[in-house]
Protein backbone atom coordinates (compact mmCIF):
# COMPACT_ATOMS: atom_id res chain seq x y z
CA UNK A 1 0.00 0.00 0.00
CA UNK A 2 1.20 3.30 -0.67
CA UNK A 3 0.38 6.78 0.94
CA UNK A 4 -2.00 8.45 -1.50
CA UNK A 5 -5.65 9.98 -0.47
CA UNK A 6 -7.59 9.04 2.07
CA UNK A 7 -4.67 6.71 3.78
CA UNK A 8 -4.16 6.78 7.12
CA UNK A 9 -0.51 7.42 7.33
CA UNK A 10 2.01 6.94 10.49
CA UNK A 11 5.10 8.75 10.32
CA UNK A 12 8.40 9.32 12.72
CA UNK A 13 10.14 11.52 12.13
CA UNK A 14 13.17 14.62 13.33
CA UNK A 15 12.21 18.33 11.99
CA UNK A 16 15.37 20.97 12.19
CA UNK A 17 15.88 24.79 10.88
CA UNK A 18 19.09 25.85 10.01
CA UNK A 19 20.00 28.85 12.40
CA UNK A 20 23.15 30.79 10.22
CA UNK A 21 25.66 28.08 10.01
CA UNK A 22 24.17 25.29 12.52
CA UNK A 23 21.33 22.97 12.78
CA UNK A 24 18.28 23.25 15.14
CA UNK A 25 16.45 20.27 16.06
CA UNK A 26 12.78 21.69 16.71
CA UNK A 27 11.24 18.46 16.79
CA UNK A 28 11.97 14.65 17.08
CA UNK A 29 8.50 12.21 16.43
CA UNK A 30 9.66 8.59 17.43
CA UNK A 31 7.84 4.97 16.98
CA UNK A 32 6.34 5.86 20.58
CA UNK A 33 4.15 7.96 19.69
CA UNK A 34 4.30 8.49 16.10
CA UNK A 35 2.95 11.44 14.04
CA UNK A 36 -0.58 9.28 12.28
CA UNK A 37 -2.41 11.68 10.26
CA UNK A 38 -5.26 11.65 6.91
CA UNK A 39 -3.62 11.95 4.08
CA UNK A 40 -5.72 14.51 1.54
CA UNK A 41 -8.12 15.50 4.74
CA UNK A 42 -4.94 16.43 7.26
CA UNK A 43 -5.02 20.48 6.57
CA UNK A 44 -1.09 19.24 6.66
CA UNK A 45 0.61 22.13 4.00
CA UNK A 46 0.29 20.91 0.78
CA UNK A 47 4.08 20.04 -0.04
CA UNK A 48 4.08 18.48 2.70
CA UNK A 49 1.73 15.50 2.05
CA UNK A 50 2.88 15.99 -1.69
CA UNK A 51 6.61 14.99 -0.73
CA UNK A 52 5.11 11.99 0.88
CA UNK A 53 2.64 10.91 -1.94
CA UNK A 54 3.32 6.94 -3.33
CA UNK A 55 5.90 6.41 -0.37
CA UNK A 56 5.45 2.81 0.56
CA UNK A 57 5.55 1.70 4.21
CA UNK A 58 9.49 1.78 5.65
CA UNK A 59 10.27 4.34 3.06
CA UNK A 60 12.58 6.51 4.20
CA UNK A 61 12.41 10.48 3.64
CA UNK A 62 14.13 13.36 3.61
CA UNK A 63 12.40 17.13 1.96
CA UNK A 64 12.58 20.41 2.62
CA UNK A 65 9.65 22.89 2.87
CA UNK A 66 10.37 26.66 1.72
CA UNK A 67 9.15 29.15 4.12
CA UNK A 68 6.62 30.24 1.60
CA UNK A 69 5.40 25.90 1.52
CA UNK A 70 5.28 25.91 5.19
CA UNK A 71 2.00 27.29 6.19
CA UNK A 72 3.67 30.03 8.72
CA UNK A 73 4.15 32.73 6.82
CA UNK A 74 7.04 34.78 6.43
CA UNK A 75 9.20 36.28 9.38
CA UNK A 76 6.70 39.76 9.96
CA UNK A 77 8.73 42.72 12.23
CA UNK A 78 5.82 44.54 12.93
CA UNK A 79 4.52 41.36 14.91
CA UNK A 80 7.31 42.49 17.22
CA UNK A 81 5.50 44.83 19.66
CA UNK A 82 6.34 46.94 22.94
CA UNK A 83 3.96 46.51 25.77
CA UNK A 84 3.60 48.58 29.18
CA UNK A 85 5.29 46.46 31.75
CA UNK A 86 2.02 46.95 33.42
CA UNK A 87 -0.19 44.63 31.09
CA UNK A 88 1.72 42.03 32.90
CA UNK A 89 1.28 42.61 36.35
CA UNK A 90 -1.12 39.90 38.81
CA UNK A 91 -2.49 41.57 41.47
CA UNK A 92 0.13 44.97 41.52
CA UNK A 93 3.21 42.41 41.13
CA UNK A 94 5.54 41.90 38.23
CA UNK A 95 6.96 38.65 38.34
CA UNK A 96 10.31 38.59 36.51
CA UNK A 97 10.17 34.81 36.55
CA UNK A 98 7.63 34.14 34.81
CA UNK A 99 7.75 37.22 32.17
CA UNK A 100 11.82 36.54 31.44
CA UNK A 101 13.83 37.06 28.36
CA UNK A 102 13.10 33.63 25.97
CA UNK A 103 9.84 32.83 27.50
CA UNK A 104 6.61 31.88 25.62
CA UNK A 105 3.55 33.76 27.54
CA UNK A 106 0.35 32.76 26.35
CA UNK A 107 -1.96 35.52 25.13
CA UNK A 108 -4.81 36.96 23.70
CA UNK A 109 -5.13 39.89 21.15
CA UNK A 110 -8.16 42.71 21.35
CA UNK A 111 -10.75 40.21 20.13
CA UNK A 112 -10.16 37.48 22.66
CA UNK A 113 -7.70 35.51 19.95
CA UNK A 114 -5.29 33.10 21.80
CA UNK A 115 -2.07 33.35 20.65
CA UNK A 116 1.71 32.53 22.17
CA UNK A 117 4.17 35.72 22.78
CA UNK A 118 8.23 34.99 23.34
CA UNK A 119 9.49 37.62 25.09
CA UNK A 120 12.82 39.03 23.45
CA UNK A 121 13.59 41.99 26.11
CA UNK A 122 12.59 43.33 29.42
CA UNK A 123 13.44 46.87 30.56
CA UNK A 124 12.02 49.09 33.06
CA UNK A 125 8.99 50.51 31.37
CA UNK A 126 8.15 47.94 28.77
CA UNK A 127 8.31 44.17 27.87
CA UNK A 128 9.08 43.48 24.09
CA UNK A 129 7.23 40.69 22.23
CA UNK A 130 7.00 38.75 19.37
CA UNK A 131 4.49 37.41 18.35
CA UNK A 132 5.74 35.78 15.34
CA UNK A 133 5.32 31.75 15.06
CA UNK A 134 8.58 30.13 15.89
CA UNK A 135 8.85 28.84 12.60
CA UNK A 136 7.74 31.59 10.41
CA UNK A 137 10.48 32.70 7.76
CA UNK A 138 12.27 29.36 8.09
CA UNK A 139 12.86 26.81 5.85
CA UNK A 140 11.97 23.22 7.47
CA UNK A 141 13.68 20.22 6.82
CA UNK A 142 12.68 16.68 7.65
CA UNK A 143 14.26 13.23 7.68
CA UNK A 144 11.69 10.36 8.68
CA UNK A 145 10.27 7.29 8.04
CA UNK A 146 6.89 5.96 7.13
CA UNK A 147 6.21 3.62 9.32
CA UNK A 148 2.17 1.79 8.74
CA UNK A 149 -0.28 2.85 6.01
CA UNK A 150 -3.98 1.57 6.15
CA UNK A 151 -7.14 2.35 4.72
CA UNK A 152 -9.24 4.98 6.46
CA UNK A 153 -12.84 4.05 8.04
CA UNK A 154 -16.01 5.15 7.04
CA UNK A 155 -16.01 6.92 10.44
CA UNK A 156 -12.78 8.32 9.76
CA UNK A 157 -13.38 9.92 6.64
CA UNK A 158 -17.02 11.25 7.57
CA UNK A 159 -15.20 12.98 10.59
CA UNK A 160 -12.26 14.43 8.71
CA UNK A 161 -9.53 13.00 11.13
CA UNK A 162 -8.13 9.66 12.29
CA UNK A 163 -9.32 8.23 15.48
CA UNK A 164 -7.75 5.48 17.39
CA UNK A 165 -4.36 4.48 18.19
CA UNK A 166 -2.36 7.83 17.53
CA UNK A 167 -5.57 9.69 16.85
CA UNK A 168 -8.86 11.84 18.16
CA UNK A 169 -10.09 9.69 20.84
CA UNK A 170 -14.09 10.47 20.96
Amino acid sequence: MKVSQNKVVSLTYELSVNEGENVMLVERVTAEQPFVYLHGLSGLPEKFEMALENLESGAAFNFVLSKEESGYGEFDETAIVDLPKNVFLVDGVFDDEVIAKGAFIPMSDQDGNKMQGLVVDVTEEIVKMDFNHPLAGRELNFVGLVHEIREATAEELDHGHVHGEGGHQH
